[in-house]
């Protein structure tokens, strides 16, 4: 077996103009007023991964173009189209009214472990991640269809945001293929 490292141009990437037209997975993340501008590059950079429609940046979260969220969004803020809304609430009322489930990443009374989510095949969905220390804000959780919880053993109670966000693309992702 072969365990050569690909180079760049083995990896079969898109183009930034080939991302645009290509089909997304109907999923938008929204930042609900995120501090860090490297949580936000890294966001933007996951979000291309997975073909995400698009990023909704809410409140005071820093836009592009900025110095230190393209260190780690990696040209990612190019191909990933990204839209700004003074407020949270804005945004994900926007989203309700085109029919996208609204799924906060949030720890509550009655939130549902990742790995019991199922998603709908054709279902849009839009997931809410919240600022690092307060997390998602609650008058948000209130006009959210569902809360989801990735589920943690250890001390601490929280990932990083672009954590999370990759955990739950991917997971979201895996199980939209195989329906």
């Amino acid at each position: 077996m072969s365990r050569r490292k690909l180079d760049n141009d083995e990896l079969g990437r898109k183009t930034v103009s080939s991302f645009k037209s290509a089909r997304k997975n109907p999923v938008v993340i929204v930042l609900d007023n995120v501090r860090s501008l490297n949580n936000i590059g890294s966001v933007f950079r996951t979000a291309d991964a997975f073909l995400a429609e698009a990023i909704y940046l809410c409140g005071y979260t820093a836009t592009p173009p900025h110095r230190d969220i393209h260190k780690t969004a990696l040209g990612a803020t190019e191909s990933v189209e990204w839209k700004y809304f003074r407020s949270t609430k804005e945004a994900v009322i926007s989203l309700k009214e085109r029919s996208y489930h609204i799924l906060a990443l949030e720890q509550t009374e009655s939130s549902v472990p990742l790995g019991s989510f199922s998603p709908k095949k054709n279902g849009c969905y839009a997931l809410v991640f919240g600022n690092e220390v307060n997390g998602v804000d609650q008058e948000i959780i209130d006009i959210s269809d569902t809360c989801i919880e990735i589920p943690q053993f250890g001390t601490k109670h929280s990932f990083n945001i672009a954590v999370s966000a990759g955990i739950v693309l991917w997971d979201l992702y895996t199980k939209r293929a195989a329906l």
